[in-house]
């Protein structure tokens, strides 16, 4: 059994332990009602867009977007994993890291090569470590998202799918749902489903100015560009939310080994009492 003194520091170490988790939790939970209403001012542009890509999606215009046209098979597959910078969030990049590869996996075994682009420094480190092929990256991010970081690095896989260098575009990201509960999710982002356009309620035609083809490429990129956008405020959201989370359970448990550790030392220390007291008690009954 340790001695009184190693149990003191013991105890100390814990305690500074759980303020630095306690202050992290607090700056989280900061943190995270930002991120949250960053991630609702989004959604209002993402929907209006999304209405109008949907409409012109069941339009009959003269131009057809690529966007729009699937593929009839399907030899390469690109790849947007979307995570963290930095860690102690709790399993929130494992569980989408784990489910990307397991689908990476996959398209291997079918024969499909896959090029991946990394939004995220966790996202890139486990991709180098996996070997894939990594296209484009954006690390350092911050806590807020940010166009002007995100452009180069999507531009480079919309590229790559108008070039014909994959035939299939998958985006990894965490869907924030609530504080307690995030998850992590992989989305076909091209070509563009009626799953995620949806139907609109009427359907009507657009009069293109300079002509449809212009026009349709501007929007259709602001399109896909501002599902990405959206995906990483919600991934943010989902990190902020994680890493308050997963502070307040580590404080907690802080709280409880401190409880247990002073505990043992109480008893330490009053064993060492009673056998003080026993050879005081009987040294007088010797003499």
């Amino acid at each position: 059994m340790p001695g009184t003194k190693e149990i003191r520091v013991k105890i100390k170490s814990v305690q500074n332990t759980r303020k630095i988790t306690k202050a992290m939790e607090m700056v989280a939970a900061s943190k995270m009602r930002k991120a949250q209403e960053r991630m609702r001012a989004a959604r209002p542009y993402g929907e209006k867009i999304r209405t109008v890509a949907a409409h012109i999606s069941h339009a009959n215009p003269e131009y057809r977007h690529s966007f729009l046209v699937p593929r009839d098979t399907v030899k390469r597959v690109g790849l947007i994993v979307i995570t963290t910078d930095k860690g102690l969030c709790g399993a929130l990049n494992t569980n989408l890291l784990r489910m990307a590869l397991t689908q990476y996996k996959a398209w291997q075994a079918e024969g499909e090569e896959i090029d991946v682009c990394c939004i995220g420094n966790k996202g890139f480190g486990f991709m180098q470590r996996l070997g894939a092929n990594i296209l484009s990256h954006a690390i350092q991010i911050g806590d807020r998202p940010q166009m002007d970081k995100l452009i180069g690095t999507i531009k480079v896989m919309l590229d790559g799918y108008t070039k014909d260098r994959f035939d299939r575009l998958v985006i990894g990201y965490t869907r924030f749902l609530n504080t307690m509960k995030q998850e992590p999710v992989l989305e076909q982002l091209l070509p563009l489903s009626g799953e995620r356009l949806g139907a609109p309620e009427t359907v009507w035609d657009y009069l293109y100015e300079p002509e449809a083809k212009a026009v349709l490429d501007q929007v259709m990129t602001r399109y896909i560009e501002a599902i990405i956008f959206q995906a990483v405020a919600e991934n943010m959201a989902s990190e902020q939310s994680a890493r308050m989370v997963a502070m307040k359970s580590a404080s907690d448990n802080a709280r409880d080994l401190i409880d247990e550790l002073t505990l043992i030392y109480n008893k330490n220390r009053q064993a060492g009492i009673t056998k003080e007291l026993s050879e005081i008690v009987g040294g007088a009954a010797a003499v």
